[in-house]
């Protein structure tokens, strides 16, 4: 369990958010509290421990305005298991709520994958030592030591001689320091690696099971057929690699991980169900027939009420995970989810639609802004551009005008602005612009080159 001093506190998690996410004050508090209640409920010392349910959250706003980046970030920032599920995928022609619990097993394997992470770090300094010496049995292989005979001279001095296996030994200790040095990566050696057994196991006449069961009884299968090993000529630099991932996954408890995958799964789990809005029956007056909509409301309730689902890893309970919904809801209201499904996202946050001064932030303040993204692009040409305050407040004004009078994708126009923008240089690095190079984008550049994006009221080849 995280100490006080591990978790972040609600207003350090707002600050991380804000790396990245540009706005949305009000979402981003949200999120921080029901994150840190996990850590509250953790650490509750009485039996109420069990009865405190989590504050699922439904956030209401435009595409692009950051609802899904502020999940994701999010469960970075804790460390969690996360799974991003689209709602819409569930009312598919043959699907209507069919498989609702993927999202839960998807959630156990991404769990599943954060613990062998977390295992291997641990046991990496252990692995690299073993890995070392089967790279050098493969390099030099080691002579047994005969059993050494000390012969006597004449006038009584005792002389040790000098035989394979101390020679064998010395050189050894060299190629070892070549190893550790990076100097021999491209020599190639043989090593034998496991081959994965269950590979060409397929399932006949399998319409009637689901995908888990079917991976469950290939695992099976694969555990019960004897393992194969195969030599393989390689270079030193990719036999650490293929070695490295074999023996952590031998040192590895799989028992252990399976459950702490559990236990992190369900106490610090989030799903992210995006797109729900399509799934509420007021949709279907845009079209479609609305039984599959209610349809997979109902199938996804149990899930977010508490339910026990069946995993390959084991049952999990979903009483604890965080839920988190989203949705434009241009067409459907919130209103129009069945009544318990709305019950069960007490916390409901509207996301602001993004304004010019936010589109300046975007480019300008992320750790990920996307002028930071083409500057390191352009940057691997050895090639330095530079964009004017003027430019990115002339990019900004025509990214807003054209969500305005188009249609608003928020931040993600900026993607097909900024790309438009510098398509040409991009295309003419290196062969016409060269290395050593110095581009400045000022104002005239970006009017020049988007005027007619603006001028051009049919944009649809550059609506995303």
């Amino acid at each position: 369990m995280l100490s006080k001093d591990q978790y972040l506190t609600p207003k350090q998690i707002v600050a991380e958010l804000d790396k990245y996410i540009i706005g949305q004050h009000d979402a981003k508090r949200n999120v921080a509290i029901a994150l840190r209640n996990r850590w509250r409920r953790m650490n509750v010392k009485s039996e109420i421990q069990g009865e405190i349910v989590p504050n699922n959250i439904l956030m209401i706003g435009a595409t692009g305005v950051g609802k899904t980046e502020i999940a994701r970030r999010l469960a970075k920032v804790a460390d969690a298991p996360f799974v991003k599920v689209e709602a819409s995928k569930f009312t598919e022609v043959g699907y209507v709520g069919r498989d609702v619990e993927s999202m839960v097993r998807d959630l156990v394997e991404q769990s599943v994958n954060l613990v062998k992470l977390a295992q291997k770090e641990k046991i990496k300094e252990k692995v690299e030592d073993i890995v070392e010496n089967i790279i050098l049995d493969a390099l030099i292989p080691p002579v047994k030591k005969a059993p050494s005979t000390i012969a006597t001279s004449t006038d009584g001095i005792q002389s040790i001689p000098v035989d394979d296996a101390d020679l064998n030994e010395k050189t050894r200790e060299r190629f070892r320091e070549k190893i550790r040095n990076g100097e021999l990566e491209d020599r190639k050696i043989d090593i034998s690696v496991q081959q994965n057994s269950s590979g060409g196991i397929g399932m006949i006449g399998g319409g009637a099971m689901d995908e888990a069961s079917m991976m469950n009884i290939q695992d099976m299968i694969g555990q019960m057929m004897p393992k194969k090993s195969k030599k393989r000529k390689v270079t030193i630099a990719d036999a650490r690699k293929l070695l490295m991932e074999e023996e952590s996954s031998r040192l590895i408890d799989m028992d252990e991980v399976k459950e702490e995958a559990i236990a992190k799964a369900e106490n610090t789990g989030i799903i992210f169900i995006d797109e729900i809005d399509k799934i509420a029956v007021g949709a279907s007056k845009k079209g479609g027939p609305d039984v599959s909509r209610e349809g997979v409301q109902r199938d996804l309730l149990p899930i977010v009420e508490g339910s026990a689902v069946n995993t390959k890893y084991g049952v999990i309970n979903t009483d604890h995970v965080l839920f988190i919904a989203a949705g434009a809801f241009h067409f459907a209201k919130p209103s129009d989810l069945i009544p318990e499904l709305q019950g069960r996202f007490p916390i409901r946050v509207e996301l602001e639609n993004l304004t010019k001064a936010d589109f300046v932030r975007i480019l300008n303040e992320p750790k990920n802004a996307l002028t930071k993204q083409y500057t390191a692009l352009i940057g691997s040409e050895d090639v330095e551009i530079s964009f004017s305050e003027e430019a990115i407040d002339e990019i900004a004004s025509i990214a807003f005008n054209i969500n305005a009078e188009i249609e608003n994708i928020g931040a993600r126009r900026l993607h097909t602005v900024m790309s438009r923008l510098l398509n040409d240089i991009l295309f003419d690095i290196p062969d016409v612009i060269e290395a050593n190079s110095k581009i400045v984008i000022d104002k005239a550049k970006v009017q020049e080159k988007l005027d007619g994006m603006v001028e051009n009221r049919d944009l649809s080849q550059f609506i995303l």
